[in-house]
């Protein structure tokens, strides 16, 4: 069974296509401007806004799954209509569909969210992917929707160059001490997506770390992980700032957990200092 992942060229999409290549798994992949560096899978073009597109590569690739890893952004024509086009045309065909989401489909009035909560997003690109997320839930009632939270690596997560840059000096801007969301590693969460794809379970997932920290604290994590003196990283609040955007946001995945095998590390294990 082939499985198809949307947006490959992405942080969470290279992720789950090196694990694939690496399992043996029979994958292909889509990138939007150039393909990936996997040699051994299959890419092929697809823009979401293209229906046409869509049902070409559906018809080539023939996937029993399909992973749409795909970011969008803020872009309305990919992240929710692109979804739209997406849950329909798998549904159609009887492809199941795990579909990434954010936790930013959420304003943070509530501060914790269960796998149960209604989107109630505040920025443009939550309210792309709690569009996308419904039309999904919606056109194919057996699809999983998969919310994650800020996904980190092994230091080329964007998260994480930005850190380094901040601590030294290469840029300017501050880390915000009240924009609080719950980590989760690359390979947890692509292990986790990996397991999802097989058949059974349905519905809202939650996949985030269990550590609930802020964007200042995570980074002094990170700074010290990388050798760099965390005090070098200037602090701030997005309060006062004046972004928009959600602030105490944490997922609670407890429900998600008791589903799954895979481990859903928190930030201060995955990120802790290798011992000398």
């Amino acid at each position: 069974m082939t499985v198809l992942i949307i947006g490959a060229t992405g942080f969470l999409g290279t992720e789950l296509v090196r694990q694939a290549a690496s399992a043996g798994r029979p994958a292909a992949a889509t990138f939007r401007s150039r393909p990936g560096r996997a040699p051994h899978v299959p890419w092929h073009h697809l823009d979401l806004r293209d229906p046409h597109g869509l049902d070409a590569v559906l018809g080539a690739v023939e996937p029993g799954v399909v992973v749409n890893a795909s970011s969008g952004d803020a872009d309305w024509a990919v992240t929710a209509d692109g979804s739209v086009r997406l849950a329909r045309a798998t549904a159609e065909r009887g492809i199941r569909l795990l579909h990434v989401s954010s936790d930013a489909v959420f304003s943070g009035s509530r501060i914790h969210y269960d796998e149960t909560a209604l989107p109630d997003p505040v920025t443009p690109y939550g309210a792309a992917k709690a569009a996308g997320e419904t039309a999904v839930r919606l056109l194919h009632t057996d699809a999983v929707v998969a919310r994650t939270s800020l996904v980190i690596g092994d230091g080329d997560s964007g998260h994480e160059r930005l850190v380094r840059a901040l601590a030294t000096g290469e840029r300017r801007g501050v880390l915000f001490t009240d924009d609080v969301r719950c980590p989760v590693h690359v390979t947890d969460l692509a292990a986790a997506l990996w397991e999802l794809s097989a058949p059974g379970l349905t519905g809202v997932v939650h996949l985030a770390g269990p550590d609930a920290l802020s964007r200042h604290a995570l980074g002094r994590l990170i700074a010290r992980r990388d050798g760099l003196d965390p005090s070098l990283l200037p602090a701030g609040t997005r309060a006062g700032s004046g972004v928009p955007g959600a602030l105490d946001v944490r997922l609670d995945g407890t429900a998600t957990r008791r589903r799954l095998t895979t481990v859903l590390r928190g930030a201060r294990t995955f990120l802790r200092p290798a011992e000398s």
